[in-house]
């Protein structure tokens, strides 16, 4: 088969990294399929770089055959439903992976596509963006629209979870049968033996060894920041040398956290530190208290699966999809409680809690991988 793959968001954070390790994965486990892969310009030379390394294909991939196809088109743009069609068209693809929700209405050929989560139709307003009002309500009607004609005409629905697809089945009334659910996986960073010792990575990122929480991703809304930098303030009434760090890319609603903590003076303990590699993230997980995911809503909460990986302390929120990855290996909290977030830090701190919970966490963390990820989606490919 000739196979479509829409790579771009390459460099983005969550759907990236997600289409990046499909690529990598279906260029060992896959022999005989085509690959297409719509890239953006900028994006083209990484794209190009991973598939031709040697570490990337590998023996199982040197019968594959990747086509890479420059397409300047940003998603959610009036070109990706006018003009990608006419792209795509050219290929003559037997089948069209979109990896994320936004695919052309007009693209009359078969596709599949990966819903990672519906969090915006839980949270339609405009605090989850930084347009204006009525642009953003214009954008968000066109979200709607665009995510319930993408999975009506999918021939396949991939879902990172369960809980995504009871989301799907009970928001867009999509048939159950036509949705698989195929769990992510971890980078090989995570997986590495090696730790860099509390004080090396400390000092470098300018940290109290072994005396920092740690929080990974985005802060848009349903993150639920708020309540977290609440805990922490109560928190540090009892333990003044602590740190919360905060690893995500800086963005607007970075910027706005960043000023509140300003505002409430808590500087000097609650550090940004933006995107780092995976290598130092590692390192951070390794030498942090815990890791602390407090969010109303998740499609999968990869975060905790790294920490997990990592021989890192969970603390997590008690929605069902972090339920679902987790199992009983985390220490989970009431995302609507800060008093109960911040006791459950103070466990962290003291140790208070079963050790055995962080190796029970590991090994649950080894149930999952990219390499299987893409094995089950190449089962996709041929049914669809």
């Amino acid at each position: 088969m000739k196979i479509g793959i829409d790579c771009r968001l390459w460099n983005q954070t969550g759907v990236g990294r997600y289409t990046r390790n499909l690529i990598d994965q279906l260029a060992q486990v896959d022999r005989k399929n085509q690959y297409i892969l719509f890239v953006r310009r900028q994006d083209y030379d990484q794209v190009e770089l991973k598939i031709l390394a040697p570490r990337s294909l590998g023996e199982a991939g040197k019968n594959l055959k990747f086509k890479i196809v420059k397409v300047n088109i940003l998603w959610h743009s009036l070109k990706e439903q006018v003009v990608l069609p006419e792209i795509l068209n050219r290929e003559n693809l037997d089948l069209m992976h979109f990896p994320y929700f936004s695919a052309p209405i007009y693209y009359k050929r078969p596709f599949i596509t990966t819903i990672h989560d519906l969090i915006q139709l839980h949270f339609p307003t405009g605090r989850a963006s930084t347009l204006p009002w009525p642009f953003y309500a214009i954008k968000y009607l066109g979200y709607k629209y665009i995510v319930l004609k993408t999975s009506q005409r999918a021939k396949k629905i991939i879902a990172v979870s369960n809980s995504t697809r009871a989301e799907i089945i009970d928001h867009l009334k999509i048939d159950p049968k036509k949705i698989e659910v195929i769990y992510e996986g971890v980078e090989p960073a995570f997986r590495k033996k090696g730790i860099e010792s509390s004080l090396g990575i400390a000092k470098r990122y300018g940290l109290n060894a072994n005396r920092y929480f740690l929080f990974v991703g985005n802060v848009y809304p349903h993150k639920n920041s708020d309540t977290l930098i609440k805990a922490f303030a109560i928190f540090l009434k009892y333990y003044p040398d602590a740190n919360l760090i905060f690893v995500g890319k800086e963005d607007y609603f970075y910027r706005k956290l960043k000023e509140n903590v300003r505002k409430m003076e808590l500087s000097g303990n609650i550090k940004f530190l933006g995107n780092v590699p995976d290598e130092d993230l590692s390192n951070l997980y390794k030498n942090a208290i815990a890791q602390i995911i407090p969010s109303f809503m998740e499609g999968f909460g990869l975060p905790a699966l790294e920490a997990m990986t990592s021989k890192c302390l969970v603390i997590a929120s008690n929605i069902s999809s972090l339920k679902e990855v987790c199992g009983e290996n985390v220490v989970y909290f009431d995302p609507y409680n800060e008093k109960d977030l911040e006791e459950k830090m103070k466990m962290a701190y003291d140790k208070n809690f079963d050790q055995k919970i962080i190796e029970s966490g590991f090994e649950r963390s080894q149930q999952f991988s990219w390499r299987k990820m893409a094995e089950q989606t190449l089962k996709i490919y041929e049914k669809a």
